[in-house]
């Protein structure tokens, strides 16, 4: 690393450190410069103070807001909204939030609303059921933290169907109170052994560097880069992105733009990354748990759910910049149809899908070939409305290289107790007590496939036998050899890869394949588009919540857009509900906006010791006339706020 850009570095460090402060040093100017200088400010006596215009709606017909104040204020009912409909396409997170905000907050007549589902069963990804044939399925997981400002704001509304009188919220505040996750082994090595990360992030003072000058960097210097564009080995080998790459589903090639986004996101958790102690889960599983009490709480209201309904295309007419949706093209139960839109009839579309045509396989069959593949034409629609105008975004860019997208997972299901007590050494928890067992997913350091594995509160599902457990398995890398199965892991039956985990759980080798066998049941599930919201983008290849000019039109979910927000969360689905359904109806209420721990110094203090494993960003030596700056700094700080913030969050340490 050059010198010129060291120096950069280091003073993007100081500034996310609070080193800024280091202003303070300069020479107080002479009485004679101040008169000269303030000569030259203009006359502001017509100058007033005011808030006015702070709430003011966007062009999107929203704003953003904060504290109790908006949070616990109920809308008033929005102008004309007796004589207006809805139509929601899919039921996902996302739709069935937005179905809810209609009720809740817009106050539409609940017959008004139709929802309009693909498949047989509501829920997009957030699924968990059983299958006859198969066994217990989950495709993924929903971890969850304090500052999910949406998510909150809608689950308090919706009734518990465990506890009679409570709110899912409140259920979930109980329960993760009670029962608090973190984890006691993050990562494991040699075949179970503790890999002893034991917190410690390991960034060498150069990988700090490359992660600062991330954060700092515009939105717009890395549109259509890639991670690696922006980090080299000096992260790539850190415990900081086994963490980082396991936790969130991260490649090398995906967007540095996201990784950044999350970067700021959740900054105020840096130091629960480790351990898991920043994460919460719901009791169940998120179909169970969260899809099921919407629903409930929907149709008991009196909305109009449609199933078997296959959205293909929603047509429009654009004229001088205004876009009103005109029709619905649709299939009902292969039976093409068509519903008549006017500007009063609201359409709202999850655009694209993580879990879009995801291949089922199951204990003796791999996720491939002739297995079954589950679609509902998700991109093929959004595709058909991207043709019509560029502000509906560019499909393309995500769903076109299944090779960079896909994962694969699987869920074990243990029939015995003879694996239980392989489990039990690595996360030192008894599997079958109810309570939180690994707090988060446990990764195979050394795998080949790069494997990381996570049990839930048992039963992940209401009905589930008492004596099974239920564990969730993830590969990152699906086309490499395994470790014990020297094949793919998209080429293995649900068995294979139950070798492979027991494998690394340290299971005799001699026993592996008789407890594959006969003490679990597997079912893999390939996602070719898991991660296609990662893949680099810039500026328009999401559309906007809202497009420009749309009058009745809206998108929702992990491929529309709405700033400062972070895709592939629970959060991000119901935040695009939130802002589809007040900008397009006219809801007078503030949108929460993305909670602003990047903006607190004290976050951003204590997130520095914490990414350098303990160390002040004061003792990374700075070059030449910087590293200078250091003594003259503390001693003007000495005795003001500025060293107490600093003291706290341990950037100022007693020996300095």
């Amino acid at each position: 690393m050059d010198k010129k850009t060291t120096a950069k570095m280091a003073a993007a460090a100081a500034a996310l450190t609070g080193a800024g402060a280091a202003v303070m040093l300069a020479k107080k100017k002479k009485n004679s410069q101040k008169e000269s200088a303030s000569a030259q400010v203009p006359d502001r006596s017509d100058y007033r103070n005011t808030e006015r215009g702070k709430q003011e709606k966007n062009s999107k017909g929203i704003y953003y807001s904060n504290g109790n104040y908006e949070a616990f204020a109920r809308p008033e009912k929005p102008e004309g909204v007796e004589e207006k409909s809805a139509y929601i396409v899919g039921s996902g997170l996302a739709s069935l939030a937005a179905a809810c905000f209609l009720v809740r907050d817009g106050q539409m007549p609940p017959s008004h609303i139709h929802i309009l589902e693909a498949m047989d069963v509501a829920g997009g990804a957030c699924d968990g059921i059983f299958d006859p044939s198969r066994g217990y399925v989950m495709r993924g997981g929903r971890e969850m933290e304090n500052h999910f400002e949406c998510l909150w704001d809608l689950f308090r509304s919706i009734p518990s169907l465990e506890k009679p009188g409570a709110s899912v919220l409140d259920e979930f505040y109980w329960l993760n109170k009670h029962d608090p996750n973190y984890s006691l082994c993050r990562a494991t090595v040699n075949r179970g052994q503790d890999a002893h990360t034991d917190g410690k992030f390991n960034l060498s003072q150069k990988g700090c560097m490359e992660i600062v000058k991330l954060f700092m960097t515009p939105d717009e210097d890395l549109y259509d880069k890639t991670i690696e564009d922006v980090f080299d080995d000096e992260v790539f080998s850190s415990t900081f992105w086994l963490y980082w790459r396991t936790m969130f589903a991260f490649e090398n090639w995906h967007s540095a733009l996201e990784m950044k986004l999350y970067f700021q996101r959740f900054i105020h958790h840096i130091a629960g990354l480790p351990d898991f102690s920043a994460l919460k889960f719901t009791r169940y599983n998120q179909y169970e748990s969260l899809i099921l009490p919407m629903q409930k709480y929907l149709e008991e209201a009196g909305v109009d759910f449609q199933f078997g309904t296959q959205v293909t295309n929603v047509l429009f007419d654009i004229k001088e910049g205004k876009k009103v949706a005109t029709a619905i093209e649709c299939k009902v139960d292969g039976v093409e149809k068509g519903i008549l839109l006017t500007e009063k009839d609201l359409v709202f579309v999850t655009n694209g899908s993580c879990t879009e045509g995801t291949i089922y396989g199951d204990q003796d069959h791999a996720p491939n070939g002739d297995a079954e593949v589950r679609t509902s034409g998700c991109w093929n629609l959004w595709k058909n409305i991207a043709k019509q105008d560029p502000a509906f975004g560019h499909p393309e860019k995500f769903c076109s290289d299944v090779q960079k997208t896909n994962w694969e997972s699987a869920t074990i299901t243990t029939l015995d107790d003879r694996i239980l007590p392989y489990i039990t050494n690595i996360c030192k928890r008894d599997p079958r007590t109810g309570k939180v067992v690994t707090g988060g997913i446990v990764s195979c350091q050394d795998s080949s496939w790069l494997l990381s594995w996570t049990i839930n509160r048992q039963g992940q599902f209401k009905e589930q036998d008492e004596e099974k457990v239920c564990v969730w398995v993830y590969g990152l890398f699906t086309d490499v050899p395994g470790d014990y199965v020297k094949k793919p892991m998209k080429d293995c039956t649900g068995k294979e890869i139950t070798q492979e985990w027991l494998y690394h759980l340290g299971v005799p080798v001699e026993e592996i394949d008789d407890l594959a066998e006969n003490s679990a049941q597997c079912v893999p599930t390939m996602m070719p588009y898991i991660t296609a919201f990662f893949m680099p983008r810039r500026k328009g290849d999401r559309p906007d919540v809202i497009p420009d000019g749309c009058v009745n039109f809206a998108f929702l979910g992990q491929f529309a857009d709405t700033p400062r927000d972070t895709v592939f969360t629970t959060e991000y689905s119901v935040r695009t509900a939130m802002e589809a359904v007040y900008g397009l109806l006219g809801v007078d209420r503030g949108v929460p906006e993305v909670w602003g721990s990047v903006y607190d110094v004290r976050e951003l203090l204590q997130s520095s010791v914490h990414l350098m494993d303990g160390k002040s960003p004061l003792e990374v030596r700075l070059p030449g006339p910087l590293e200078l700056l250091k003594k003259p700094l503390l001693k003007v700080v000495s005795g003001t706020v500025v060293e107490k913030l600093m003291r706290e969050a341990g950037v100022i340490q007693d020996w300095m």
